[in-house]
């Protein structure tokens, strides 16, 4: 089979040498259709909700909604393709859709791993140092998601003009940066595309996790009666979003850098698809983790969704001075306690 996105002008690309079944590929179809229709709920919602309440609002909002946009675009121009094209059991789409393909899952993520970041240096700026001189106000938040925008939108647009390109991966059924290419164009732009845009991030992510955790723990020590219940919780919440960051992505930047490092390693077209199906499912659990974990918030969506009722909840008036997010603005400093409260 001739390369995907040169020197074939079919519509449709046959998966040849795949070895999976049509049950298999059908098998795909109905999980990524599930992440994706997940996703595009969840993460309307979390932009309908927050635009509709001014009480959450505060300056993380914007980070916190830019990250609902990012899953919400990956799930809509990569899942969905992934989803028919795996109900078809082959790239359907032709090399201009798989280029298109490409660039949206790359733009979207990249931007989406960016906007993590900037959340997380925002939880160390105001857990580590909430009466600091540094406080996270509106403008540092718009001049985050406006940097995550920028950045991706450059990392992104190279294969469309010749340095690296956009290729169909594991089971033939999506398309991503060409990993496995040795063309020496194409491996300066993957291996600066997987620092920059991976290993950065995901570096920003662990260091200030960490620190976070850390000032947890030093807290605790310091009023332990009065600390405990909250550190718990703040700590469960920042574990789980580091676990849920590496579920997803690291496997398929293992897999990639695997790939990058030795070009004559062999992986099974099936088993190659589990990390990008992996990675994939993080439009679904941003918004779960990072929104739906946080009490004011999941306090107005609940009756949202349920007409009104929220059976969960034990005060039905939600009070708008309660911390929406970990967040301090212009006029307020709050205590370590008062900024992780959730």
């Amino acid at each position: 089979m001739e390369h995907p996105l040169h020197g074939n002008s079919s519509s449709s690309y046959s998966p040849a040498g795949i070895d999976l079944s049509w049950t298999g590929f059908t098998i795909l179809a109905v999980i990524m259709g599930t992440f994706s229709g997940a996703g595009i709920i969840l993460n309307v919602l979390v932009i309908v909700v927050t635009l509709k309440h001014r009480q959450l609002r505060q300056p993380l909002s914007y980070a916190l909604v830019n990250l609902a946009v990012c899953d919400l675009g990956a799930a809509v121009f990569g899942g969905i393709p992934t989803t028919i094209t795996s109900a078809m059991g082959y790239f359907s789409f032709g090399p201009v859709g798989c280029v298109m393909e490409g660039f949206a899952v790359s733009f979207f993520g990249i931007a989406s791993l960016c906007t993590i970041a900037v959340i997380s240096v925002e939880r160390y700026l105001v857990v580590c140092y909430p009466m600091g001189a540094v406080l996270f106000q509106t403008r540092h938040a718009v001049a985050g998601v406006v940097l995550s925008w920028v950045w991706s939108f450059v990392w992104s647009t190279p294969p469309l003009f010749g340095w690296g390109s956009y290729e169909l991966e594991g089971v033939q059924t999506s398309c991503a940066p060409s990993w496995n290419n040795r063309n020496p164009g194409n491996m300066s732009y993957i291996v600066l595309f997987f620092f920059l845009c991976f290993v950065i991030p995901f570096s920003i992510i662990m260091v200030s996790y960490s620190r976070l955790l850390w000032t947890l723990r030093q807290v605790s020590h310091g009023n332990a009666s009065s600390t405990n219940r909250v550190e718990t919780q703040v700590a469960r919440m920042v574990v789980v979003m580091v676990l849920a960051f590496l579920v997803t992505w690291l496997p398929y930047a293992a897999m990639s850098l695997a790939v990058i490092l030795d070009s004559s390693l062999y992986i099974d077209p099936v088993i190659a698809t589990i990390p990008v199906y992996l990675a994939k499912s993080s439009t679904v659990y941003n918004p779960i983790i990072y929104i739906f974990m946080n009490r004011q918030f999941r306090g107005y969506a609940i009756p949202a969704v349920l007409c009104g009722r929220n059976p969960w909840a034990s005060d039905p008036q939600i009070s708008e001075g309660e911390t929406t997010v970990a967040s301090v603005n212009k006029s307020q400093k709050v205590s370590p306690k008062e900024s992780l409260k959730e």
